[in-house]
């Protein structure tokens, strides 16, 4: 216990002296500590993205395990979306009252209490009974997930005031949220090949269980280590001088962020729509490929996991084109549409062609689409904290991320698992891809023409 005091009050020092240099803003190497802020970031960001990835890949087996729904059948397309759609409009709603929070109640003290939500509820997840169970702990999962990354990304912006390392960093640790996606890949494919020698829950040895608990493991050091870590020096700053403005969200809405806060909303909805209307929905097309059709059971599950394989590098690919293209392409507009206009037309082709025909053909366009699409999760990671004041930060961010992304672009997984019920095809495999192909033109036709009223921030500096 007294070495956690002497890492504290070491934090605490190097807190205050970021504050106070902050005028300057001088970029200089990394310190110990923003070190190790980095590393957990980074850890953080992962948990995030592997928490978020594990359903599409187990939806359709827990689905099967839990229920006497036919795969394919009108009922289950529509748990199937619910399970998508409802954990993260949950997370979504219950995120902008955690945007508040982080605003109102610090950016270090929400995160702590919000890791230790997600930590657990993933945790009994993998040990639900009943589809009505496992959706209410996703639904926790996702609510301490949803707040986590908002106060993360603020308290990251506010720690760097330095506007190009500050734009790098947030860059390379969003990045890091790639690797999340790869793991939950990796657990997925071990659980499916060698869950028979794990230990039984709940008398079986399904893959989907083991994969849920597995997230857990990353949370561990993040709730012993965080609560040790400096508050935002900018935020702590405001707070000790009495000059912190309480959080109203009213504000959003007033003439000076109101386009700022409808468009960037709208635009994110549709980065989230992308993934939730197509993307995500491959786990459910790929046993439907001629190539994958005859298989076993277990070598179509390995096959599903080789093709997300495919899409974990595409994430970390367009992570980390963003982060080298952050501080090349100045204007915001241009480097979104360097991700959006090819969306366009590598969406719609991907779900009509090689998601329906050519296995091989499919593990590349994922790899290019999901590209495009993870890019765009990190532009506004960079993005939204450039557009708000300190004591909107939080709040204005959770907005755009939750109501935009988590209620509403995810609502998209709803209306493709609709839409495929009335599509035309051979099998439910190609009437789901259809859909998608139908949902990821649309979002990407909205996101292009949005574009155009996308404010640019008015300085490379966060607003005060």
């Amino acid at each position: 216990m007294g070495n956690l005091l002497n890492v504290n009050q070491l934090f605490k020092n190097e807190s205050q002296l970021t504050a106070e240099s902050m005028s300057n803003a001088v970029p200089s190497s990394l310190s110990t500590t923003q070190w190790i802020i980095c590393a957990l970031a980074c850890l953080g960001f992962t948990f995030d993205v592997y928490e978020a990835a594990a359903l599409p890949l187990i939806a359709r087996p827990a689905v099967t395990e839990l229920s006497a729904l036919q795969s394919g059948s009108a009922a289950f397309n529509l748990w199937v979306g619910v399970l998508l759609f409802v954990p993260f409009a949950i997370g979504g709603i219950f995120g902008l009252l955690g945007g508040y929070f982080t605003d109102r109640f610090g950016r270090r003290r929400v995160l702590t209490w919000s890791i230790l939500l997600y930590g657990c509820s993933a945790f009994a997840t993998g040990y639900a009974n009943s589809l009505p169970t496992l959706l209410i702990f996703r639904c926790a999962t996702m609510l301490g997930v949803c707040v986590e990354f908002v106060a993360a990304v603020a308290w990251l912006a506010e720690l760097f005031p330095n506007p190009q390392q500050r734009e790098s960093l947030l860059g390379y640790t969003q990045a890091c949220g790639a690797v999340g996606g790869l793991m939950t890949t990796i657990a997925y494919y071990c659980a499916v090949t060698y869950g028979e020698h794990l230990p039984a829950i709940r008398g079986g040895h399904d893959a989907w269980r083991y994969t849920l608990i597995f997230g857990t493991l990353p949370a561990i050091p993040l709730m012993v280590i965080r609560p040790f870590l400096p508050e935002s020096p900018i935020w702590q700053k405001k707070k000790a001088a009495g000059t912190l403005k309480r959080p109203n969200p009213l504000e959003l809405f007033q003439p000076a962020l109101r386009q700022t806060t409808v468009i960037t909303t709208v635009l994110v909805a549709c980065s989230y729509g992308a993934a939730f209307g197509a993307l995500l929905h491959l786990p459910r097309i790929v046993p439907g490929l001629p190539q994958v059709l005859n298989l076993t059971r277990q070598q179509q599950e390995q096959t599903v996991s080789v093709v997300n394989f495919f899409f974990n590098m595409g994430d970390l690919a367009g992570r980390l084109a963003l982060a080298l293209l952050v501080n090349l392409i100045v204007g915001r507009r241009r480097l979104l549409r360097v991700f959006v206009a090819p969306g366009l037309v590598i969406f719609p082709l991907l779900f009509i062609y090689p998601a329906q025909h050519d296995l091989e053909l499919l593990k590349y366009g994922v790899f290019f689409a999901t590209a495009l699409m993870t890019a765009q999760f990190s532009f506004w990671g960079n993005y939204l904290p450039r557009v708000y004041p300190t004591h909107l930060r939080g709040t204005g961010e959770s907005f755009a991320t939750n109501i935009g992304g988590r209620v509403l672009g995810t609502s998209a997984a709803l209306l493709t698992t609709q839409l495929a019920n009335v599509m035309p095809g051979p099998n439910s495999a190609a009437q789901l891809a259809y859909a998608a192909a139908i949902a990821g033109f649309l979002m990407y036709l909205i996101a292009m023409v949005g574009t155009v009223w996308l404010s640019e921030p008015e300085s490379a500096r966060l607003p005060a």
